[in-house]
């Protein structure tokens, strides 16, 4: 079915909490498995329901943030997903306190059940109200990004829409738009500082209301972290900044050279890797899809499958528009089996690689559409970024057809950009750390450990204050995980590792590195990430040893490159 004929009902929240009530209450009085098992599978269906009516209005909503009707049906379910949570987690424990437990875990395996004893970790009836305003300030958020009508140049543009000036070769062009952008924010810097301010306290007193000495344990729980802790991220964060660092920091002084520029460089100037200019693609929108639907075919025949399915079924939606959220999102349409992929083409190189990064994603939820049940069909967020991540590299061998003429610009500033990406987002996480260790900290202060950061984590980067509100330490009120899914953004960094070992295994053997990639991700979300990781053979992304590597591979790569013709 193609995304534009789903219906659309708005569910019946009282009518909805009655039978949870009920299914739950069955499963307590179960007398066999099979009864049991029966009522479990009801519960599946009722679920599916629910939960694709949440994700349509979702999708909708950001499609066009204007719309009156998907802003009410979005506030809607701001409101009602906690008060439904309360159900959910009641079922939840009958569940895990059932007689028959063993077999179910038997049936669907023991994670499920270990990540449901996580679930109950994050959530208690006192909790309602915060969950709500968390919900209706992020709501606030991204609506807010998504008004922005930036003049620049005698036009007005949104956000996404910025972008490509931002990148352009004329130094003053370029430095002209991050400074139009500069100001959309700065003329936000209340409000953006009031939301953020009000989020943390929120979070904080979620997790003092659950027991917790704040929120960071909360907040792992809320992210399932399952197989490795806060410490282990610690020690990732350690080798970041002893292997990743310097060489990142190498990478930049090689483009501070190729532009002429001293190093270290402004935000502007760290954005162009060319003289000549960044990678673009070489097509219109179609046509950058209709060689997705190249790549995929040739890449495997399970994919050939995937793609014509997304593509004949509208289930991306890719163009940039006013009033359209910004970002980039994959997710799933349960009733359906299908996953849906959220964009914002706008003419760089991040184009190619939503049909990459997002159809990795949405590849593995088609992988495991058939996966009971629903919580099991696609592993923790790390293990998913994987997916997407890896994926960008094997496009490898289809670039030209996306790139054209800058295909060679595109292979060297994808794996350099791969890493110069580490230390930036282990620096989000970092942040975040600090923000909800100190939840009273002035969004003054909040911007001085950015600052701070920003000299340990990309010491590339000048901050003379040249640019407003990048080089006054606000540049983290742009990256919407630090509003809205906190703790998120490590996953990217311990997956784009991962995804460098595919990388290294691609450009060895190409058909073996896709044996290998379909074994991580066939057993979708049955296995934890490290567990993931063992059953393919990769190296776990904790201590020194797999960075270490990834880091000598990638950078004898981009030293022997040959940059000859490229300026």
């Amino acid at each position: 079915m193609k995304f534009s004929e789903m219906p659309y009902k708005r569910p019946d929240l009282e009518g909805s909490k009655r039978v949870i009530a009920e299914l739950t209450e069955a499963l307590k009085a179960a007398g066999s498995f099979e009864n049991a098992d029966e009522v479990f599978l009801g519960m599946e269906k009722m679920q599916t329901e629910l939960y694709t009516m949440g994700t349509i209005a979702y999708i909708r909503h950001g499609i066009d943030t204007r719309d009156t009707y998907y802003e009410a049906e979005k506030g809607f379910f701001d409101d009602a997903e906690p008060e439904l949570e309360e159900y959910m987690q009641a079922w939840k424990r009958a569940l895990l306190e059932s007689p028959f437990r063993p077999r179910f875990e038997e049936k669907y395996g023991k994670l499920y059940f270990t990540n449901a004893e996580i679930e109950l970790k994050t959530f208690s009836p006192g909790i309602i109200p915060e969950l709500q305003r968390e919900n209706a300030l992020c709501t606030e958020y991204s609506k807010l990004l998504a008004s922005a009508q930036i003049p620049f140049e005698g036009q007005v543009y949104t956000i996404a829409q910025l972008g490509p000036f931002k990148l352009d070769p004329d130094d003053g062009r370029r430095l002209a738009a991050w400074k139009a952008e500069a100001r959309f924010y700065k003329e936000n810097q209340l409000r953006l500082d009031e939301i953020f301010d009000e989020l943390v306290h929120l979070r904080d007193s979620m997790g003092r209301k659950l027991g917790y000495d704040g929120y960071t344990q909360l907040g792992y729980h809320r992210m399932t972290r399952n197989c490795y802790s806060k410490n282990d991220v610690e020690k990732f964060r350690d080798a970041v900044r002893k292997y990743l660092v310097p060489v990142a920091g190498e990478i930049y002084r090689r483009q501070a050279e190729r532009l002429g520029k001293e190093y270290p460089m402004s935000f502007a100037d760290n954005a162009l890797d060319f003289r000549s200019g960044n990678p673009k693609p070489c097509g219109k929108p179609e046509e950058i899809l209709a060689h997705g639907r190249k790549f995929y075919h040739e890449l495997s025949p399970e994919t050939a499958e995937f793609i014509d399915m997304m593509l004949d079924n509208e289930l991306m939606d890719v163009l940039s528009r006013t009033g359209k959220a910004g970002g980039g999102y994959c997710t799933d349409l349960l009733m359906y089996k299908v996953p849906f992929i959220f964009a914002n083409f706008n003419g760089t190189s991040d184009d190619v690689e939503t049909i990459t990064h997002e159809a990795g994603h949405a590849f593995a939820a088609w992988t495991g559409r058939d996966t009971v049940p629903n919580g099991s069909m696609s592993p923790t967020y790390e293990a998913c970024e994987v997916h997407s991540m890896s994926m960008e590299f094997f496009a490898w061998p289809w670039a030209e057809g996306f790139f054209g003429g800058d295909t060679r610009k595109f292979l060297y500033t994808h794996l350099s950009g791969a890493l110069t990406f580490i230390p930036y987002g282990t620096m989000v996480d970092h942040f975040q750390h600090i923000v909800y260790e100190k939840p009273d900290m002035s969004p003054a202060g909040r911007h001085d450990v950015w600052k701070k950061l920003l000299g340990d984590y990309m010491p590339w980067v000048r901050q003379d204050g040249e640019i407003p509100f990048y080089g006054e330490g606000q540049g983290w009120q742009r990256q919407h995980h630090i509003y809205e899914r906190p703790f998120y953004y490590i996953d990217y960094c311990l997956a784009q590792t991962t995804a460098l070992q595919f990388w290294a295994r691609i450009m060895e053997d190409r058909k073996a590195a896709w044996e290998t990639y379909m074994a991580y991700t066939n057993p979708a979300g049955t296995k934890t990430f490290t567990q993931l990781l063992e059953g393919a053979g990769l190296l776990s992304p904790f201590g020194d040893e797999c960075l270490s590597r990834v880091c000598d591979a990638a950078m004898k790569w981009l030293k022997a490159y040959d940059l000859s013709g490229l300026d």
